[in-house]
């Protein structure tokens, strides 16, 4: 059973910094390029960053450069996004996306919630 599970939302003042993880099982982690992606209360969803098998990043909203930072840690099946100097429209569901070689071969986590606010 394939599950991604998001954790380290909050809430936290703006400026601050959060530290997201996705954490994986039922699937070969390793082999999959993962990607954290966002959806702010009546936003379509967009593309924060994605790491590739190997690790290099390739970044998504122009938006987040500089502040927010994709990694994973493939022995211990892990994707975290590290995020800091905060801003209030940061403020969205977080959410963990695993993609397979196939385009009908991906997973979505749950997400977490992420609000920064004073």
């Amino acid at each position: 059973q394939v599950q991604l599970v998001e954790s380290g939302g909050g809430l936290v003042q703006p400026g601050g910094s959060l530290r997201l993880s996705c954490a994986a099982s039922g699937f070969t982690f390793s082999n999959y390029v993962m990607s954290w992606h966002r959806q702010a209360p009546g936003k379509e969803r967009e593309l924060v960053a994605t790491i590739t098998s190997a690790g290099i990043i390739i970044s998504g909203a122009h938006s987040v450069r500089g502040r927010f930072t994709i990694s994973r840690d493939n022995a211990n099946n892990t994707l975290y996004l590290q995020m800091n100097s905060l801003k209030p429209e940061d403020t969205a569901v977080y959410y963990c996306k695993a993609a397979g070689r196939s385009s009908r071969d991906y997973y979505w986590g749950q997400g977490t919630q992420v609000i920064v606010s004073s």
